[in-house]
């Protein structure tokens, strides 16, 4: 299973965002306070729209509680990691994924960081930005580790209006 892991994000459109693209991949997400808004804020329901109840998500109170949770591989994004998101090989894992996100306005503490370095990753973009959107960068991401797993678990055909949809107009 994937997991996507928010630290103290900030933004409730972006964590409404991530929301819905969690509920796309079928993992799982966690939050870790203090969050910068409340959960039932309307930006972020409106950005989940009706993906909340496909949703799998918890609510830890800090990193030391979601720690203890853990039970897999953990991935740590930051501009200072020593491989890119595509580098690293998810496929080899027999166990589940999570994908470490930090704040929008502070990224992961540096201790964290430091004491993981081997586990961090970079998404490779122009050498003029420093980052990019939370929400992008999670899906970015989220679904370079289900391309490795071969999508599994996730349709890979159109199933609301029929594979053939197209054909049929």
């Amino acid at each position: 299973m994937i997991h996507i892991v928010l630290f103290e994000p900030k933004m409730p459109q972006n964590t409404g965002n991530i929301m819905r693209t969690c509920a796309a991949l079928n993992a799982q997400l966690h939050l870790i306070e203090p969050l910068g808004f409340v959960l039932d804020e309307k930006r972020v329901k409106r950005a989940v729209m009706d993906y909340i109840d496909q949703l799998n998500y918890v609510v830890h109170k800090d990193f030391d509680a979601f720690l203890e949770h853990v039970d897999g591989a953990l991935y740590y994004l930051t501009r200072f990691g020593t491989k890119t998101h595509s580098e690293i090989d998810y496929a080899h894992h027999n166990q589940d994924i999570y994908l470490v996100f930090g704040s929008e306005t502070a990224g992961l503490p540096k201790d964290i960081l430091k004491e993981n370095i081997n586990r961090t990753f970079r998404i490779p973009m122009s050498e003029s930005a420093r980052s990019l959107n939370l929400s992008n960068a999670v899906a970015i991401s989220g679904y370079e580790v289900a391309r490795q797993l071969d999508f599994k678990n996730l349709s890979k055909v159109e199933v609301l209006k029929g594979s053939d949809y197209i054909e049929k107009l």
